[in-house]
C-alpha cells in the first residue's frame, strides 16, 4: 500500500483497517458448516478422533520427550533426526530433509485437489545448556519450549499417526512439514517454498493460537542502530563520550513515539564496550518494528532513524543504521472470503470452538507463504502461556481437541476421496 497524501484517503484507510482486524464477522458460511459437520460425521474420521483418544497417554509423553530434546535456532539437528525416525515409522509415501534441514513428510492423494502443507517450527529460543525438564502439575505441563513450539511438532506427528491409523483417503497430498530456523531467520520456510513454488495449494502454520487463528501476516522489520565514537578509558577527559550516551538519549526519545494500536515497536538487545573501565566505541541497540500497514512501518523506521542520527551528531558522533531482516506486511485480495479461510472457520464452529477470533495479524511462517502467493493460515493446538520465558506452560486437556481440529482441517483441506 503507498503512503496516502490526504486526510480523507488516510481516514478511509484507518476505517478499512479496523474493519479487517476487528472480531465482529460475518456468520460462517452455511454451506461450509454442513460440509465440515458431514465431514466430522464421517466413519474414517471419527476413527482418526478416536485414535487420538485412545493414545492420549502416548501422546502426553512422546510431548515431554520432544520437549527434553534441545532445539535451539540453528542447531534442531537432534529433534530433527527424532521427528524424521517417527514419520519413517509411518506409512507415508516419502520422508527426507530438504538443504535447509528441514524434515518433510508426504502422504499422496489419489488426485483432483491441491497438496496442503502443515508445519511446525522445530526450534526453540533455549540455549543447549539449559537442563531441560517437563513437569506436569494441575492439569498444565511446564518446561522451557513446550508450547513453542514442540506442541505443534507433536500435534503433526499424532495427527498423522491417526490418519494413517484410520486409514483416511485424501485427494491432495497431506505435506508434513517440520521447518528449522524460525525463531531468527525463516531459513527453512524460504527453503521450502523456494523449493516448491508453484505446487503448495494451501499453508497451516502451526504456531500459537487455539482458540482463532489468522489470515493474514504482520510486516517485521529488524534492525540494529550503531553509535560509533572515539571511544576510550574510563578515566579519559569527557568528552569524548561513551557512544552509550547517544544510544540511550535516542532509546529514550524512541520509546516515546506514538505507535499505532495495530503495530509494535520494541527494543532488545543492547551491546556496548568490551569491558567495565572502557567507553564505547560502538554501542547499540536492535529495533523490532512490526505493523499489518506497510507504510506505518516505513514512518516508524524514518523517525527512529531521524532521532538516532541527531542524537549521534549531538554527542559528535556517526550513527549507522545495519538492516538484519525485512518482512513485509502480507496479505492475499479476497483471502479472507476464499476456501481456506472461510473451511477453517467452518471447522472451527463444527467442533465446537465458539466464535473463534479471526484476526490478519500472523508473526510466522504464514507470513513467508502469504508474501510468495500461497494461501495460508497460522493456529495452534492447545492455550500456553509465557512463551519464551523459563516458566512457559500449556494446558494439557485442550491439547487433544487441538490435535483433531488439525486432522479436520488438513483433511478438509485435501478432500476426502470416496
Amino acid at each position: 500500500m503507498k503512503i496516502q497524501n490526504t486526510k480523507s484517503k488516510i481516514a478511509l484507510a484507518v476505517l478499512l483497517l479496523a474493519a479487517c482486524t476487528t472480531t465482529s464477522r460475518p456468520p460462517v458460511d452455511p454451506a461450509e458448516l454442513q460440509r465440515a459437520q458431514q465431514l466430522a460425521a464421517r466413519p474414517e474420521i471419527a476413527a482418526a478422533f478416536d485414535h487420538v483418544e485412545r493414545n492420549r497417554e502416548h501422546i502426553l509423553q512422546e510431548w515431554i520427550t520432544l520437549t527434553r530434546i534441545h532445539a535451539p535456532s540453528g542447531r534442531e539437528t537432534e529433534r530433527a533426526t527424532y521427528v524424521e525416525q517417527q514419520l519413517r515409522a509411518m506409512n507415508l509415501d516419502s520422508v527426507r530433509r530438504d538443504a535447509a534441514g528441514n524434515v518433510i513428510g508426504i502422504r499422496k492423494g489419489t488426485g483432483g485437489a491441491q497438496p496442503v502443507v502443515i508445519d511446525a517450527h522445530l526450534d526453540t529460543v533455549f540455549q543447549q545448556e539449559l537442563t531441560i525438564e517437563p513437569r506436569v502439575e494441575d492439569g498444565r505441563i511446564y518446561a522451557p519450549g513446550v508450547g513453542d513450539n514442540t506442541r505443534n511438532v507433536e500435534a503433526i506427528l499424532a495427527a498423522a499417526r491417526a490418519i494413517e491409523a484410520a486409514g483416511i483417503t485424501t485427494k491432495g497430498d497431506l505435506v508434513y512439514l517440520f521447518t528449522v530456523e524460525e525463531e531468527t531467520s525463516f531459513k527453512g520456510v524460504d527453503q521450502f517454498l523456494a523449493d516448491n513454488k508453484g505446487r503448495i495449494g494451501h499453508f497451516i502454520a502451526l504456531d500459537g493460537g487455539y482458540s482463532g487463528f489468522t489470515y493474514g501476516g504482520l510486516g517485521i522489520n529488524w534492525f540494529e542502530f550503531h553509535f560509533i565514537g572515539p571511544g576510550g578509558h574510563t578515566r579519559s577527559r569527557t568528552p569524548p563520550y561513551s557512544a552509550s550516551l547517544p544510544m540511550a538519549r535516542a532509546i529514550d526519545r524512541i520509546y516515546k513515539l506514538r505507535v499505532p494500536d495495530d503495530s509494535n515497536l520494541n527494543i532488545g538487545m543492547l551491546g556496548g564496550a568490551d569491558v567495565v573501565n572502557a567507553k564505547a566505541a560502538d554501542a547499540w541497540f536492535s529495533i523490532d518494528i512490526r505493523s499489518v500497514r506497510n507504510e506505518v512501518m516505513a514512518d516508524l523506521e524514518r523517525r527512529a532513524v531521524a532521532i538516532a542520527e541527531a542524537e549521534a551528531r549531538r554527542a559528535g558522533m556517526k550513527f549507522q543504521l545495519k538492516e538484519i531482516s525485512r518482512r513485509a506486511a502480507s496479505m492475499i485480495p479476497g483471502h479472507r472470503e476464499g476456501p481456506l479461510v472461510t473451511r477453517a472457520e467452518a471447522v472451527y464452529e463444527a467442533l465446537g470452538f465458539a466464535s473463534p477470533s479471526i484476526t490478519p495479524t500472523a508473526t510466522n511462517h504464514v507470513n513467508a507463504a502469504l508474501a510468495a502467493g500461497v494461501s495460508g493460515i497460522s493456529t495452534g493446538t492447545t492455550p500456553c502461556r509465557d512463551s519464551h520465558a523459563l516458566t512457559e506452560s500449556c494446558e494439557i486437556e485442550p491439547f487433544y481437541r487441538g490435535i483433531k481440529k488439525i486432522i479436520l482441517l488438513g483433511v478438509a483441506m485435501a478432500e476426502v476421496d470416496g
